[in-house]
């Protein structure tokens, strides 16, 4: 799992300013898996200003090229890296598709969305790496299909332990724009928290499954 600083700290920046992440330490959100967390992030909200989602399109169409090479087909991880996927893949002028999930129930029963011919690369695109089980199950459906992945590119990650874990196991590549070391570093540096934030932000990282459960 590799990043850039200045790149980290540009997107942290951006990400901060449209509220895309939003931090609250002393009013926690509550995830969809029942965790307790300080931080929410939904960077669907990037396609909504398109200077920034310019920024976060170009940018990551110059680190696919630069660190795999220009792949055959962009994949899209659903439904969060739709949007930015297609941009993407528009950008560098190639095909899109995109992973669901689970299969379709009904019709062609789909899981993978799109033209793509077996043994072609792809390099898959996703918004947000929290514990990284459903961006690879993305992938594990792509190799099922007899696509080469060349490895997955996020706008954000939490830097999860369990995450770097999942992604060398399944040995798969990551790249992000941003983590959330950078976006702690911007945030203080900005004033957008406090010291006694910070230690509250970092103490949840560390233990997220067990943060604020009394």
């Amino acid at each position: 799992m590799i990043f850039n600083k200045d790149t980290a700290k540009q997107t942290a920046k951006v990400l901060l300013q449209i509220n895309a992440i939003k931090l609250s330490p002393q009013k926690p959100f509550t995830w969809a898996s029942g965790w307790k967390s300080p931080i929410y992030c939904d960077n669907r909200i990037i396609l909504s200003f398109p200077i920034i989602r310019n920024y976060i399109c170009e940018t990551m169409a110059k680190q696919i090229e630069k660190q795999y090479g220009k792949p055959d087909v962009i994949a899209g991880v659903a439904t969060g890296a739709i949007g930015i996927g297609m941009l993407v893949a528009e950008y560098l002028d190639l095909p899109f598709i995109y992973v669901r999930p689970e299969a379709k129930g009904h019709g062609r029963k789909n899981q993978i969305e799109g033209f793509i011919e077996e043994g072609k690369n792809v390099v898959v695109v996703e918004d947000l790496i929290s514990t990284g089980k459903s961006s690879l199950n993305a992938v594990r459906a792509l190799k099922e299909a007899n696509i080469h992945v060349k490895g997955m590119i996020a706008i954000f990650t939490y830097g999860f332990e369990v995450a770097e874990e999942n992604f060398k196991k399944e040995n798969i590549f990551l790249q992000t724009l941003g983590n959330y070391e950078n976006l702690l570093e911007q945030a203080l540096e900005t004033q957008y928290i406090t010291q006694e934030e910070l230690k509250t932000l970092s103490d949840w990282n560390s233990n997220p499954s067990e943060w604020n459960t009394n």
